[in-house]
């Protein structure tokens, strides 16, 4: 038996792991596990160049636990090692002191200290309080060794009797983490962290239903549980997947979803870095969904985060799949993303397939495409909002919706409404409404005068409008309820007003007693009979304003003065009747009944006022 000291030049070694992997303690097995892995993975190489003779047989590595012996055993059929690897592999440690070690990452969070170092193995010493690795090489004639450690500098190393290859790591569970001594406990991490190693990876029985051919109850029986999927579909060609395997991939990733993608897209490049991944398009959500656990990042079919900053643009944090590339730089730890070059080239890359796919997809089949759109509509704003090259990738491709659900791209919707929707300053105007019902008055009013009404109800279109409209020249957008209609040119002349110039300004006078001069400006306007006696209007910049405030929850520091427009239309009947009332008190409580339908229109009308309004209705009625 050999008795040695691990050659680091400090005692404190095993504290400062336990230290600073704590909080992310669960991630030894994925270590340990990823360590047979290579094992396994260097046997098969080595059988494949014909240095190994023989057949190499059962690769399964098998993952066991012991609860009253308080172990969990890992053990592969992999490469194994020397009593000389033994001791260059695991009994030497690449730092010289504690002190160096702490400075060298000075701020760098304690769950990020595996890996760089080779200390995936010591981060067995985070859950054990003794360590025992039994391993026989491949190479003929070898000695079989022992190696163990109490958590200490001091180890052990023997000789052993062993008749296969490989090697077995022992843990001895510490008390403080008797929590995986737990078959469902460690069920989970090695479903969540080894789900897609390439080698299978056995652990325990599971149980099973199955019909016996000619019998029809079915029979439960075990049978052995490999936890993993060795060949995902990720490393596989595009042209040999078909979309029903691309659909059963997506309930693998996600268990527990219940709707299917709207499509996907497959990530595969070899040059100039290795990356390979399927991400899914969800169906669309009434709020944006940033679920940064949403997309689960690989390096060689180890996971190693769905905390992906850095790497894909945040608008692509609303979809779903899995990115694999053994080229994204890991600082210490697999789980600690390092930011360089290589970070952002990636990024820009994963951004430019999903925005090629989504062009070929509208150039192909623009009807399945304009079919989509509702459910995409929310990702591909947000990527136009937040990321430059992204909108001028997806300009191509982004539509506008109008009301009677006709889809237009940019370019496409100019042209449709470039004649009757200018301006007197030629500026191009984009109606829009937000809300079908509360501004179903405002539509009808528009769309008699011929014009175009885009649908812009998206929980981002409050941003996506000033975002396109700061890029569009000569172009501007205005809710359909705003004040901007009456400053459009209509086809045809102005209708004539049916009152005379002193009789809208009387009109003016009586509207204006009704109202409060700080909140409200009346005006006049020549419309036509059937539309609203009173028109309620706000100017866009202010309606724009509240609305970007009130979803930021924002107080509103914004004067009142002003906020809206009373629009009297002088060609209304009412209007007229009210004009040439004689009875003061009649005409004021018509004139207040007539305000009170317009503000209620609005839905500005609350409170005292509103229970007024009811009552002086049931007055009318009467």
């Amino acid at each position: 038996m050999q008795k040695g000291t691990i050659n680091v030049k400090t005692e404190n070694i095993f504290p400062i792991i336990k230290k600073f992997l704590y909080s992310d303690h669960e991630i030894f097995l994925r270590e340990l596990v990823s360590n047979s892995v290579d094992a396994t993975q260097k046997i098969k190489a080595m059988s494949s160049l014909g240095e190994v003779v023989g057949e190499l047989g059962d690769l399964t590595i098998d993952v066991s636990f012991d609860k009253e012996k308080k172990t969990i055993t890992i053990h592969d059929r992999g490469i194994g090692m020397t009593a000389e690897e033994v001791d260059k592999y695991i009994n030497q440690i690449a730092f010289s002191s504690a002190e160096e070690f702490l400075e060298k990452f000075k701020g760098v969070d304690g769950a990020n200290i595996i890996g760089h170092f080779g200390l995936g193995f010591y981060s067995a010493f985070m859950v054990a309080e003794k360590v025992v690795l039994r391993t026989k090489s491949w190479q003929e004639g070898s000695q079989a060794v022992q190696w163990s450690c109490d958590g200490s500098p001091e180890f052990e190393l023997e000789n052993i009797d062993k008749s296969d290859r490989g090697t077995e790591i022992i843990l001895h569970i510490a008390e403080d983490a008797t929590e995986f001594l737990d078959e469902y406990r460690i069920l989970d991490l090695l479903k969540k962290y080894c789900k897609f190693l390439p080698v299978p990876i056995r652990f325990g029985k599971e149980t099973k239903w199955e019909t016996p051919e000619g019998e029809e109850k079915a029979k439960e029986y075990e049978v052995e549980r490999i936890i993993n999927n060795p060949d995902p579909l990720w490393k596989k060609s595009p042209k040999d997947i078909t979309e029903e395997e691309y659909k059963t991939f997506y309930r693998e990733i996600y268990p527990s979803s219940f709707e299917e993608p709207l499509f996907n897209i497959h990530l595969n490049v070899d040059y100039p870095f290795n990356l390979n991944g399927i991400l899914y398009f969800p169906k669309a959500r009434k709020t944006i969904e940033v679920q940064k656990e949403k997309i689960h990042l690989y390096s060689n079919q180890v996971y190693i985060t769905d905390q992906l900053e850095g790497i894909v643009p945040d608008f692509l944090t609303l979809l779903h799949g899995v990115i694999d590339s053994p080229d994204i730089p890991l600082n210490v730890s697999r789980s600690y993303l390092q930011s360089d070059s290589n970070v952002k080239k990636i990024s820009g890359h994963i951004s430019k397939k999903v925005a090629d796919k989504l062009e070929e997809m509208f150039k192909n089949n623009r009807e399945d495409f304009e079919s989509k759109w509702d459910d995409i509509s929310v990702f591909i704003k947000y990527g136009m909002i937040t990321d430059e090259k992204f909108y001028e990738r997806a300009s191509k491709f982004m539509l506008f919706k109008n009301i009677d659900g006709k889809y237009f791209t940019s370019e496409e919707y100019q042209k449709h409404i470039e004649v009757l929707q200018k301006d007197k300053d030629e500026t191009l105007v984009y109606l829009y409404s937000n809300d079908l019902d509360a501004q179903d008055s405002y539509i009808k009013n528009a769309k008699d005068r011929g014009y175009d009404i885009l649908l812009m109800d998206g929980i981002l279109d409050n941003h996506f409008i000033n975002h396109i409209e700061s890029k569009l020249e000569k172009t501007r957008f205005s809710r359909v309820d705003s004040d901007i209609i009456d400053k459009l040119i209509e086809k045809g002349e102005d209708l004539p007003s049916k009152l005379s110039e002193d009789d809208i300004k009387k009109a003016k006078e009586v509207f204006g007693k009704q109202i409060d001069e700080k909140l409200f400006q009346v005006t006049s306007e020549n419309m036509s009979e059937t539309d609203m006696p009173v028109v309620i209007t706000q100017t866009e910049f202010m309606r724009r304003w509240k609305d970007m405030q009130s979803m930021s929850g924002q107080k509103s520091f914004m004067p009142e003065m002003d906020n809206y427009n009373l629009v009297v239309n002088t060609n209304h009947p009412l209007v007229e009747m009210i004009v040439n009332e004689a009875d003061e008190e009649r005409q004021s409580k018509l004139t207040k009944q007539i305000v009170d339908l317009a503000l209620l229109s609005q839905n500005i009308l609350k409170g005292k006022s509103l229970t007024e309004f009811v009552q002086r209705s049931v007055d009318l009625i009467k």
